[in-house]
């Protein structure tokens, strides 16, 4: 190794000091064919209901579900679905509607709510704090200043569990929020459509500050540690197809994603090592997969069925596409039959591909029932080995 340290920081940490869930999730991301699949799931919106099937109220979904050990690290700070403000907004009532209230919340974004309860449901959002470049500098801008103070006084403790991560041979992810999704939180998903023509020195003035910001904290992580991957929040489709035009992507999003992704690259403390890069979006994510590979996507995910994505389809498509997802989650509330008939449809010819890990297309509903998902879980250990 010429000398360098195999701590994953200088060079990769060797296979047999690595614990067997890192050898599958790194086998993951070099897709290995035929490899055993690594066991986790996107999340879950159904642990209540669940409890009231039977679930047993304190044991681990780990244990419960038979999930592999984590083997990632993430190491935050740059937001996911909303920007990463500092200081946040302060959450405040704005207006009482009796049985529901507006408020404030820590995006900026004004959000009907019911009274008392603020989370476990859609809410209704109201109003967002960017209309020009007023509002953008009075109420944004200054929040998005990479050298505020506050953004790096835990960072030496961060790094630390990160370089702990990196020595065991774990994938350190810098998760951040994707440029499309940064802006939504901004402005709000139907004025930003408009924005996008009526006013293009604004949105390029947002995107400039996500690049500075985001450039500025992965930056000072990665004096620290060298990165396996970086995982951008986009959700820029729906069901059917992109909310933006390609051409609208590559003016507004794509040229800040390449100059990111290149000095991320050119910064790496082992050079030998790939960077991945991930994209997530639900929606029919098929039409802007190109698009995205060009700023050097070869992973994906969630792939939402109900849009009309098929993890099949796409690996056959792009053999070089890491895939994660893709289980519909309607299937697991309709019958054990059902999941038997999908499992068996995507997961043998995944694993024989690599590359893949089987996820619900998005968290788990309630309207799964406890048993369909115990079965749907052994029937994933069953064919993923």
């Amino acid at each position: 190794m010429d000398g360098k340290q195999e701590n994953g920081i200088h060079a990769a940490v060797p296979r047999d000091h690595q614990s067997l869930s890192v050898r599958k999730l790194r086998d993951t991301y070099q897709m290995v064919a035929g490899a055993p699949l690594y066991r986790r799931e996107f999340g879950y919106y159904c642990l209540d209901e669940w409890r009231q099937q039977g679930m047993p109220a304190e044991a681990s979904l780990a244990g419960l579900f038979d999930f592999d050990a984590p083997a990632q690290h993430s190491l935050g700070q740059l937001g996911w679905c909303e920007a990463a403000l500092a200081p946040a907004f302060e959450d405040t009532v704005i207006e009482d509607r009796g049985d529901h209230e507006v408020i404030r919340d820590h995006a900026g974004r004004h959000v009907l709510v019911f009274r008392g309860r603020r989370s476990g449901f859609m809410p209704e959002y109201i109003d967002h704090p960017v209309k020009d470049i007023d509002t953008w500098k009075r109420n944004i801008a200054w929040r998005l200043d990479p050298a505020t103070p506050a953004r790096y006084t835990d960072l030496d403790t961060r790094m630390d569990a990160a370089r702990q991560a990196a020595g065991q041979g774990m994938i350190i992810t810098q998760n951040l929020i994707g440029g499309y999704m940064f802006l939504r939180s901004l402005i709000g998903p139907q004025d930003l459509l408009y924005q996008f023509v009526d006013a293009p020195e604004l949105i390029h003035t947002c995107m400039q500050a996500w690049f500075a910001l985001a450039d500025a904290v992965i930056a000072r992580h990665q004096t620290y540690v060298t990165l396996d991957e970086l995982f951008l929040a986009e959700d820029i489709c729906y069901n059917n197809g992109a909310l933006i035009s390609p051409e609208m992507m590559r003016e507004f999003l794509l040229p800040y994603y390449q100059q990111l992704v290149a000095n991320v690259r050119r910064r790496q403390i082992d050079h030998s090592r790939p960077l991945h890069i991930h994209i997530d979006t639900d929606g029919f994510a098929d039409p802007v997969i190109p698009l995205y590979q060009a700023i050097g996507m070869d992973t994906m995910s969630p792939f939402e069925v109900a849009a009309g994505c098929d993890v099949v389809r796409t690996a056959r498509q792009y053999p070089e596409l890491r895939l994660f997802g893709g289980i519909d989650k309607r299937i697991l509330a309709h019958s054990k039959e059902a999941i038997d008939r999908e499992l068996e449809r995507i997961i043998p010819p995944l694993r024989a591909r690599g590359g893949y890990i089987p996820t619900s297309d998005h968290g788990v509903p309630a309207e799964v029932p406890y048993a369909n998902y115990l079965h749907y879980r052994r029937r994933c250990v069953e064919l993923g080995g």
